[in-house]
């Protein structure tokens, strides 16, 4: 086994920046201080992805109310072309990576052309295959989201990228489920391993359920890649802030997940160098039950083991029975052989 690769954490800002761009560099701060590796965004033409009358998601009418169309709420929530520009620039200045996920061709266009490097495709796009096949030819690093799909239409999206151009090597599965927050008991993280098994790719894992565990066992399952939903704070009006993280959590998590890297280890049982001062300390040597004289043989009616561990190894135990003591010995010393 070898050591564990670093995690690449995304930060998901997705729509929490409620379409300001000045939430979206506080956002961008905020995910720089936790640690994040990325900060990810949505890119999309709210008239190329939803019809005007298209209805909002359950958990979207929950946190938004049922009033007006999930056009409406995404018209609210678009980045245009220009916000993109800055918050890549923004992003360069502050040492983190730039990361959005294309809902439409539109989009797709638009972060090639600012020169992303990795595309993240998300869960509702996996069965689109024109919109599978134009980022695939891009031949980009490719992270794709799973919410929603069974390894059937996995497999298909995986063969249409591959097809089109994008070598498998350069494609990660994230396990996902697109509820928001998602019940632990739906989360299935297991499916993760099996993607990898299965697909023989990396694969990490997009969480939408609250707190950090759930992340955090998945790092510990051998997850590449995590994706998380933050906010600056869960009280602001959107359909996302509640599900989300807010900075101090998403730095724990972040803390977290750096620690069970460490963990983690390379898999070789051996004594740390940490514990290797606990040995003499902790383990038992073979000595003197009562007082022995010289000449005595050792027994089990006059030998024992007690600590610490500087002398005889007491699996030496019956090599010791039968011989004879060099000297006399006081209850408590040490065995000599």
């Amino acid at each position: 086994m070898t050591k564990k690769k670093r995690t690449y954490i995304i930060a998901e800002a997705g729509v929490n920046h409620n379409g300001s761009v000045d939430i979206a560099k506080r956002m961008i701060d905020a995910a720089v201080r936790s640690g994040a590796d990325a900060v990810k965004f949505q890119t999309f033409m709210p008239e190329e992805i939803a019809c005007k009358d298209a209805p909002k998601a359950k958990y979207q009418e929950r946190t938004t109310g049922s009033k007006g169309s999930q056009f409406d709420m995404l018209k609210r929530l678009a980045l245009d072309d220009d916000a993109h520009r800055k918050l890549i620039g923004y992003c360069s200045r502050k040492g983190i990576a730039f990361l959005s996920s294309p809902f439409d061709m539109q989009s797709i266009g638009l972060l090639n052309g600012l020169g992303l490097k990795v595309f993240k495709i998300p869960s509702g796009e996996i069965t689109n295959l024109p919109y599978l096949q134009k980022i695939g030819s891009l031949k980009k690093k490719i992270i794709m989201s799973t919410g929603m799909a069974d390894t059937r239409e996995i497999d298909r999206a995986l063969k249409a990228l591959i097809k089109a151009g994008t070598a498998k090597k350069n494609i990660t599965l994230l396990h996902c489920n697109t509820e928001y927050p998602t019940p632990f008991e739906d989360v299935n993280l297991l499916a993760m391993t099996a993607m990898k098994k299965r697909f023989g790719v990396q694969v990490g894992y997009s969480d939408h359920t609250p707190g950090l565990e759930t992340a955090i066992a998945a790092v510990a399952l051998g997850a590449e890649v995590i994706e998380k939903h933050f906010t600056l704070d869960r009280g602001m009006k959107g359909p996302d802030h509640r599900a989300s993280l807010e900075p101090k959590e998403l730095a724990a998590m972040v803390a977290a997940i750096r620690n069970i890297e460490k963990a983690l280890g390379d898999g070789i049982k051996r004594p740390s160098p940490s514990e290797t001062r606990n040995r003499a300390v902790a383990r038992k040597s073979i000595v003197a039950s009562r007082d022995i004289r010289k000449g005595e043989v050792f027994s089990e009616e006059n030998i024992t083991t007690k600590r610490p561990g500087t002398g005889l190894d007491p699996m030496m135990w019956y090599k010791v029975i039968g011989k004879k003591a060099k000297r006399n010995l006081k209850a408590d010393e040490l065995i000599e052989v």
